[in-house]
């Protein structure tokens, strides 16, 4: 059986012509996106645009709320009233789901940002309230890390549960994420990238910092529209994945 990989992005996240333009590219080459609905980036324009130029290339769409702090790009920790947190959240997706609806295009699944998304995997009560969103929203998929309180959450649900890996971003022995303010947290080098993701399509393992290999099973692999050189990046990936016999679908 030919390996397959689903390979998402998190888009809307940078502003003008020039983010709608990354967009674009990304969007030629993934096959899930995950669309910033303004808790941390994104306004009308960028949710219009991202959710049509998903929509033309038949990718599937999920929406990307977050603490709404724009100032901080959500990665920085918000303490809320779970009411407080679940109406932001809601109103993100709302948000979302309605010019979707203008547009004709499919939202799918939910995938929380940043300090939230880290914040919730290692919380129980923060990963009820974003599959209580989920589901609340009318939306079937939640995306997260594996083994995380955010599946736990979303079994509970009735969700079916996207665990995620990531191709640009370092771990850790204990299956984290490298802290971004550690140096090589961020992968820049294409065939780091590239390295990462055969890797998880291979074996499910991959490589942490200080040495070794870990296993993590996932079901999709993201690229962050924000790392330098991140259409460079997606365009070699999935060219190198599928020169390596794997395929690519959502």
């Amino acid at each position: 059986m030919t390996p397959t990989l689903c390979l998402n992005a998190d888009l809307g996240e940078l502003s003008g012509a020039e983010g709608r333009a990354l967009d674009a590219a990304m969007l030629r080459v993934v096959t899930r996106c995950n669309v910033a609905c303004g808790g941390h980036a994104g306004d009308e324009v960028s949710m219009r645009a991202t959710l049509r130029a998903a929509r033309d290339n038949g990718v599937r769409i999920g929406a990307h709320p977050s603490y709404p702090d724009p100032e901080n790009f959500g990665r920085r920790t918000l303490t809320m009233s779970p009411q407080d947190l679940a109406a932001s959240l809601a109103a993100q997706a709302r948000r979302l789901l309605s010019i979707a609806a203008q547009e004709k295009a499919a939202v799918t699944h939910l995938k929380a940002h940043g300090a939230l998304y880290n914040d919730a995997a290692k919380d129980a009560g923060l990963a009820i309230v974003i599959a209580a969103v989920t589901a609340d929203a009318g939306l079937r998929e939640l995306v997260g890390p594996p083994g995380s309180e955010l599946e736990r959450a979303a079994r509970a649900a009735g969700l079916q549960y996207l665990a995620e890996g990531f191709a640009d971003r370092s771990y850790e022995p204990d299956g984290a994420l490298t802290p971004r303010s550690l140096p090589g947290a961020v992968l820049e080098d294409t065939s780091a990238v590239l390295a990462q993701a055969l890797g998880f399509a291979r074996d499910g393992s991959v490589a942490v910092r200080g040495g070794g290999r870990i296993l993590l099973a996932i079901d999709t692999l993201c690229l962050h529209s924000d790392t330098p050189g991140a259409a460079e990046h997606a365009r070699a990936l999935r060219a190198g994945l599928e020169a390596a016999g794997i395929g690519v679908r959502a």
